[in-house]
């Protein structure tokens, strides 16, 4: 079964870490100096927070899925969503081992999928995003 997933970064990681645990009247499943996440059975959600210097606000949303199959039938919706999908592969990211790839809807909010496949210890790299990944990957065309 899929899970939506929320990513949001903050400026004051234990202050948000203080709100979120009285939202969803729970501790967080995983809580690092830069990272919080909370696995949520109702709403199904993983819902997890990070201080990395970025802006705040929401930083990107996803479809976290539980097997391979599921990957990949939600791979194929995205190439049918009319953008660019960018294979990320396997790799580390939010002190977990994933695999996953990244689109951008119509109003430029960024998407992954993703396979959870073990955990990590560090971070990993930052996201590679989908505006990046196009911005670096399309020429720019000017009128």
């Amino acid at each position: 079964m899929k899970r939506l997933h929320v990513h949001i970064s903050v400026k004051d990681l234990s202050t948000s870490i203080r709100f979120y645990r009285e939202l969803f009247n729970t501790e967080p499943v995983v809580t690092k100096d830069d990272y919080a996440k909370w696995m949520l059975e109702d709403p199904r959600v993983n819902f997890a927070i990070s201080q990395r210097n970025r802006a705040t606000g929401v930083d990107h949303l996803g479809i976290q899925v539980e097997d391979r199959a599921e990957l990949s039938e939600v791979y194929e919706r995205l190439k049918r969503a009319e953008g660019p999908v960018i294979e990320e592969g396997e790799t580390t990211c939010c002190y977990a081992q994933s695999e996953k790839s990244w689109i951008e809807d119509p109003q430029g909010v960024e998407w992954e999928t993703f396979l959870t496949t073990g955990e990590s210890t560090v971070y990993g790299t930052d996201v590679i995003t989908a505006r990046a990944a196009k911005a670096c990957c399309t020429p720019n065309r000017t009128p």
